[in-house]
């Protein structure tokens, strides 16, 4: 193991750490958002007292994340100078404008959404989560913009003499189709993530109530007296918690809904900027004409070929090009054309990774989906489900979206390799000359200290404060004035 294996190792645990936090973000800004604009809408009590539970988890995630993204760019002057050296002209500019645009905006409305609770109007606070929102979004395009150029650079020129990038249209960058379409995917994948999150939560809350209370009626929780009785009567947390529910698990639909056809569409843009992740991702070693999907299969990367591939016919061609007899190119052709195009190498990622990675996300984030489905159908008409296993489900949704969201960003740097920047750099050539193995191994074990320390620090204030409940950030029989729409909005505890 060198240097390089070590920078790579350091990168990827920091990144998959920093993105647990950065879906929930996403997504909970627009959640925590809309859950007060009900109550402004409505003066519904459930909704404010929702608004301020929901948002103290959310400004919980938000800070963690801020801290973790910030080690991110230290990385690319310690360990990948060559890489920074190379992209800083092209890559710096939309990081520039996420930090000078979109973070400025949320981090400041943020601050003025936290403090402007007893302060503010209600119209003036509403709009302060909602441009932290717009700004979270907005941050996230940027940085995706930044990242999509490395996997079909565009808008720039080499520089003959420094060998560096040199930026020619930062529009080319900002309106790259790979942007684009890489962000609705990526945006919609955090809104499961975010929807489970608080359908989650809700069911925790929901369950571990209904569980406490075992009554001759009812009989034991979950039980045959309490499959086939009487709905109870909803209030209280109750009410709230089967709003939030149902909101989850909408959330969680509609973007299900999203990512299947932004995911059809970055199939298709891998077949014609990235093939050899496609063909990696589907362990494709030849090309085919009405290529099929494969659904499980067990190769041989030495001998480059399936010992076992069970597959259904045609679907890989349509998802690639649209057509079910479409070409579609397979890694030892695509092997020999970039050996001939870019010099002798190994231009196969890492198979094994990439196939599994991509099923995994796939699965978790329609297991996710569905549970939102069934739930929909069990919340119907101011309904509880009766039963334990879908609580459950609902609660084990939420590792399973995290878990689909990782093997997402797995399968796309990962299948870049070996380059960081497809065709122009190599990520052996990326890295820092003058680091040492033993520098970036220091490095590494104390990155992953700190971020052990953090993620305790993180799961425990989480679980502290659902336990908690809203009753922490506001009482249930708090009898505030909700009347006066131009008032300031009560603070309660927060």
């Amino acid at each position: 193991m060198d240097a390089l294996d070590l920078a790579r190792w350091q990168f990827g645990i920091t990144t998959v750490y920093h993105f647990l936090f950065v879906p929930l973000t996403i997504g909970l800004s627009v959640i925590v958002a809309s859950l007060q604009t009900a109550w402004y809408r409505t003066g519904s009590r459930a909704y404010l007292r929702a608004t301020k539970f929901f948002g103290k988890l959310f400004l919980i995630n938000f800070a963690m994340g801020v801290v973790t993204g910030i080690v991110q760019e230290f990385q690319f002057g310690m360990a990948w100078s060559e890489y920074s050296r190379f992209v800083g002209d092209v890559f710096g500019a939309p990081l520039a404008m996420e930090a000078l645009v979109a973070f400025f905006l949320e981090s400041t409305f943020i601050g003025l959404w936290i403090f402007g609770w007893d302060k503010l109007p209600r119209a003036v606070h509403l709009a302060c989560i909602w441009a932290a929102a717009i700004g979270t979004n907005l941050s996230a395009y940027f940085i995706l913009a930044a990242n999509a150029w490395m996997r079909h650079p565009v808008g720039f020129t080499v520089d003959e003499e420094t060998g560096r990038a040199q930026l020619t249209s930062i529009w080319a960058v900002l309106s790259n189709n790979q942007a684009w379409s890489t962000y609705l995917h990526v945006v919609s994948a955090a809104f499961i993530t975010a929807g489970m999150f608080v359908a989650a939560v809700s069911a925790y809350k929901l369950w571990s109530e209904r569980a406490g209370r075992t009554t001759a009626a009812e009989g034991p929780a979950g039980g045959p007296a309490a499959a086939t009785g009487p709905q109870p009567r909803l209030t209280g947390d109750h009410e709230l918690f089967r709003k939030t529910l149902r909101v989850g698990m909408i959330v969680t639909l509609v973007a299900g809904l999203v990512v299947v056809f932004s995911g059809d569409h970055q199939a298709k843009l891998a077949a014609a900027y990235e093939p050899m992740k496609l063909a990696a991702a589907e362990a494709l070693w030849e090309t085919e004409d009405g290529a099929p999907f494969s659904t499980f299969a067990v190769g041989d990367t030495e001998e480059r070929l399936n010992v076992v591939d069970l597959t259904i016919p045609h679907v890989l061609s349509f998802l690639a090009t649209g057509r079910i007899d479409g070409t579609v190119e397979g890694m030892n052709d695509l092997q020999a054309q970039y050996a001939e195009e870019f010099g002798p190498g190994d231009y196969i990622p890492n198979v094994f990774v990439l196939y599994w990675a991509f099923r995994l996300m796939i699965g978790f984030g329609l297991f996710g989906v569905a549970v939102s489905a069934l739930g929909l159908w069990l919340t119907r008409g101011r309904r509880l489900p009766r039963t334990h296993w879908f609580y459950y489900a609902a609660i084990a949704a939420l590792p399973a979206a995290l878990a689909a969201n990782i093997a997402g960003w797995l399968l796309t740097e990962m299948g870049r390799q070996p380059w960081t920047v497809h065709g122009e750099l190599l990520t052996a050539a990326s890295v820092s000359p003058g680091v040492s193995l033993a520098e970036v191994a220091i490095s590494l074990a104390a990155f992953t200290a700190v971020y052990g320390v953090l993620a305790v620090v993180e799961a425990g204030l989480l679980w502290r404060y659902v336990k908690a409940g809203p009753a922490h950030v506001m009482p249930e029989n708090d009898d505030h004035d909700d009347s006066d729409d131009d008032a300031p909005v009560p603070a309660f505890v927060y």
